[in-house]
């Protein structure tokens, strides 16, 4: 009996390892009636990080290719990645974990709160209400009032949509939204920003009346507080991160973004970067480089770990937006890391059929 119980355990790794559920949510594609909820995930560069020389208004220009491409498909839900406010006002609970992490990714809403009387859980109920019932012709200052309530709710693409949408002469304080409000939003309008200039812009453009937020950093842990263990930890990384992928990764950004100025430059970028094949470069040069980092600690599988949970989280909060909507036509905007995740995970959906970017983008 000892040997063979010591058999069993050895033989349990490779038993686990090759286990394959007979159970394929993909496989099982609905609905039987009605239309279906469709996502076009677009994997985009942060635009911040594109050279100087392209300022607001020059990306703004070299964008209309794309914005014509994807306006044309019709989309009647956009998801970006940005922190929704709740969870933003969640996660500002629990400073011992998420200080940095609010720091970094979440808006402030205390200025907002101050003008409209109204904290994030009751500015996005205040939010949901009013378009609940908005009209087909909604008031300058019925737009101004509900931009100042999404900024209230620490949902500033939402308002940035609202601004958007308003006529450049009535883009003015009033109606809940202070001077200093409406100086940050004239502000963000200026930044290299794929929420304000690609999402928001083609809702407004489409006559959608917000964004949906499905970022997600719940996940987020403090850095190590011994520095030598957070050395160890970039060190790991970033060793891994030295690979023939990621050099295949850099030059192909570099070539395009050389070809920027030229006619459709910034289109076809975004052609390349959606083809069939770039999510598996992605994974050889970074979280299939992690998975297989040999450090005793699993620093690798630490990275790796995190990222695939935000990742479902993500999709789970586009997910909820699809439930509470069915028939939606979702583009969501994310940036080059995610979109294999993205797309592998949504098609797991029985109710989510994926759009080829191509197809839209040709």
């Amino acid at each position: 009996m000892p040997i063979v119980a010591a058999l069993g355990l050895a033989a349990a790794p490779l038993a686990a390892q090759e286990y394959r559920p007979n159970f394929r949510p993909d496989a099982l594609k609905g609905p039987p009636k009605g239309a279906p909820n469709e996502v076009l995930v677009l994997g985009t560069p942060h635009l911040a990080g594109l050279p100087d020389r392209y300022t607001t208004a020059a990306l703004n220009a070299l964008l209309t290719p794309l914005l014509d491409r994807l306006a044309a498909w019709h989309p009647t839900a956009i998801a970006t990645e940005n922190l929704s406010g709740l969870q933003c006002d969640s996660l500002r609970r629990y400073p011992q974990r998420y200080a940095e992490t609010v720091k970094t990714y979440c808006f402030d809403p205390a200025a907002a709160a101050a003008a409209t009387g109204l904290d994030v859980p009751a500015a996005n109920a205040e939010a949901e209400r009013l378009l609940a019932d908005w009209p087909a012709a909604p008031t300058p200052g019925q737009r101004r009032h509900l931009a100042a309530v999404f900024l209230a709710a620490g949902e500033p693409g939402s308002a940035i949509v609202q601004w958007l949408r308003l006529p450049p002469e009535e883009r003015r304080a009033g109606d809940g939204l202070t001077e200093p409000l409406v100086q940050w939003l004239e502000g963000r309008l200026m930044r290299k920003d794929e929420t304000c200039q690609i999402a928001a812009a083609l809702a407004a453009r489409l006559g959608l009346e917000r964004l949906w937020s499905v970022d997600d950093h719940s996940a987020d842990t403090p850095s190590p507080s011994d520095p030598a263990e957070n050395k160890a930890f970039e060190q790991a990384i970033t060793t891994a991160w030295d690979n023939p992928a990621s050099k295949a990764r850099q030059d192909m950004s570099a070539a395009l973004e050389a070809r920027l100025d030229q006619p459709d430059g910034l289109l076809n970028l975004y052609r390349t970067y959606n083809a069939p094949d770039g999510p598996m470069l992605v994974y050889r040069s970074d979280f299939g480089a992690a998975l297989a980092e040999p450090s005793p600690q699993g620093f690798g599988r630490q990275y790796l770990g995190y990222w695939e949970t935000r990742n479902l989280r993500m999709v789970a909060n586009m997910r909820d937006v699809l439930g509470r909507y069915p028939g939606t036509r979702m583009l969501t905007v994310v940036g080059l890391s995610h979109k294999g995740y993205y797309e592998a995970y949504l098609d797991q959906m029985h109710d989510v059929r994926l759009v080829d970017p191509l197809s839209v983008l040709r």
